[in-house]
């Protein structure tokens, strides 16, 4: 299945180093070729990256390893096309508009007869359950709160009650952001990283590189890391339990209560 990754931080950071390893994946130590994207949110915009080349051979990601395009939500997808041919329209991320904002949306997994009928103003443009999955998320709470964004514990409430629903077709290990949170969603495997004072050096696992981020950070800096499989190999990384949605702001997880 695919590989995602995102980073969500206190200060606008680049994923340079992180999606160095990440895109390796996508076709060197993996055997995900059927295409990648990425998406840096900036104020209220978003640049949005997608190419149906594999991740190692793209041009476009040679430029975003070496253009350290600063964000504080990041989300990444490198695909081994399940459902839906290998195809520009169907390279995730996908990025909609809900409440005036965009939000961003990518999906590790295989969803099996999973086509709920669609309605309102979001639709696929490709043909791959993963989108069909998105539409489904933002049409369901434009449903449950209208036209005005809920408070951040109604909203995450109504996604756990959204993913499980969606889990129950199948796979769906899941990133999605506004731009001011991060929602993290597991059924098989995910796993994250805090990465604060005091920083260490951090090894790829991908790559062989390695970064001491105390040079190139302040004290005051923070920054998750979320990933499919961990990209180095001399951090400690905590494993989501099968099930879990997780919500990072400021490059920490927020508890279920905020």
């Amino acid at each position: 299945m695919c590989q995602l990754l995102a980073m969500n931080c206190n200060v606008p950071t680049d994923i340079v180093f992180s999606f160095t390893g990440f895109a390796h994946r996508g076709g060197r130590t993996d055997t995900h070729h059927d295409g990648w994207g990425i998406a840096f949110f900036e104020g209220a915009g978003v640049r949005h990256f997608v190419d149906h080349q594999a991740a190692i051979a793209s041009p476009i990601a040679e430029l975003i390893k070496n253009y350290p395009i600063k964000s504080t939500n990041v989300i990444a997808h490198i695909r081994k096309a399940t459902q839906g041919h290998v195809a520009l329209e169907n390279c995730h991320p996908f990025v909609r508009e809900l409440w005036g904002r965009y939000w961003v949306f990518a999906h590790n997994g295989d969803l099996k007869e999973f086509k709920p009928r669609l309605d309102g103003a979001f639709r696929p443009v490709g043909s791959t359950d993963s989108e069909h999955a998105f539409c489904f998320l933002l049409q369901e709470l434009r449903r449950r709160f209208g036209d005005s964004p809920p408070p951040l514990p109604a909203l995450r409430a109504a996604l756990e009650e959204l993913v499980q629903t969606v889990s129950d077709h199948g796979t769906f290990n899941m990133m999605l952001s506004d731009g001011t949170a991060l929602f993290a969603h597991c059924s098989t495997k995910l796993s994250y990283v805090v990465r604060q004072y005091p920083f260490v050096t951090a090894r790829l696992s991908d790559e062989d590189l390695s970064v001491d981020f105390s040079q190139v950070t302040t004290p005051n800096d923070r920054v998750a890391i979320i990933v499919t499989e961990p990209l180095t190999t001399n951090e400690t990384w905590t494993a989501f339990a099968p099930g879990q949605l997780l919500v990072f702001i400021d490059g920490l997880p927020v508890p279920a209560a905020h």
